[in-house]
């Protein structure tokens, strides 16, 4: 009588062709914005390349695992990179027959994306990319023309290109474990530093790019048949030098807390400098 023969079904695990895949895909994160699910469809479209080795023959499972992607997805595109990392470690394993139901994997998606959002906001969008911006009109200002926006758009894209890979690589490698890792308040610790980092340099940002000039006149003393005269400019520079801008700056804070369209602040303001202008109270 033969032995019978046990039939082992090979491991499935996803190769760096796949992550280098998901990873250019993950370039068009924004591509299809909806009003229901948001950034879905690009968070899906940039796994697929890791759902089509998971499940080759097996169309069902490819067709499960894409309806799980696709699910509701917001948050800051760089950031997405590492929740993709980890939904492509649960999505191996669970082709692997581990036993992970649906809502694990989407439990764990949206349970990311706010905290995630919360550290890449301030840190990309409120940091860096401002800091970069600064920096190269800075350098246009100087005189270097065409040099200052190929730095801008050269170190932006190698910080926010590197930080896809290497967030998605950590995602992957950690898998469900980075749950763990980022307990204990880190994720908090975290955001609360980039907030506090992004608006300090927001703050800096302030005086230097923002200009208020009030060249009304307060008064004019004359002493020995020279003549001082005293403006409205003059009295905040000896308060506190750029206490204008600063003030302007918490004028428009506490109309966005009032929730107060940009736009309309944008409109508002030019009306107040047009105004200014006209009365002699901006120069």
């Amino acid at each position: 009588m033969a032995d019978n023969a046990t039939v082992t079904t090979p491991e499935r695990k996803l190769t760096h062709k796949d992550m280098v895949a998901s990873f250019w895909r993950s370039g068009f994160f924004q591509g299809s914005w909806n009003y229901e699910r948001v950034q879905n469809i690009g968070f899906c479209f940039q796994l697929i390349p890791a759902i089509r080795r998971l499940y080759p023959d097996d169309k069902q499972g490819r067709a499960d695992a894409m309806k799980r992607q696709l699910t509701f997805m917001q948050i800051t595109p760089i950031m997405a990179s590492l929740i993709g990392g980890i939904m492509m470690a649960m999505e191996e394993e669970k082709a692997n027959g581990t036993d992970i139901d649906d809502a694990t994997i989407t439990s764990l998606k949206v349970g990311m994306m706010g905290p995630m959002a919360g550290v890449g906001d301030p840190i990309f969008w409120g940091t860096i990319r401002p800091v970069l911006g600064a920096f190269a009109a800075s350098l246009a200002l100087s005189g270097l023309g065409i040099v200052a926006p190929l730095i801008f758009f050269i170190v932006w894209n190698a910080i926010r290109l590197s930080s896809r890979w290497y967030l998605q690589k950590i995602g992957y490698e950690q898998g469900t474990n980075i749950v763990e890792n980022l307990g204990g308040g880190l994720v908090q610790k975290l955001t609360m530093g980039a907030s506090i980092l992004g608006m300090f340099i927001m703050g800096a940002l302030v005086p230097r790019w923002t200009a208020v000039n009030m060249p009304l006149v307060i008064s004019k003393v004359t002493t020995d048949g020279k003549t001082t005269v005293t403006t409205l400019q003059d009295v905040f520079d000896q308060l506190l030098p750029g206490l204008a801008p600063l003030l302007l700056m918490f004028f428009c804070l506490w109309l966005l807390r009032k929730k107060v369209n940009a736009v309309w602040i944008i409109f508002l303001l030019f009306a107040l400098g047009i105004f200014g202008y006209w009365i002699g109270l901006f120069g």
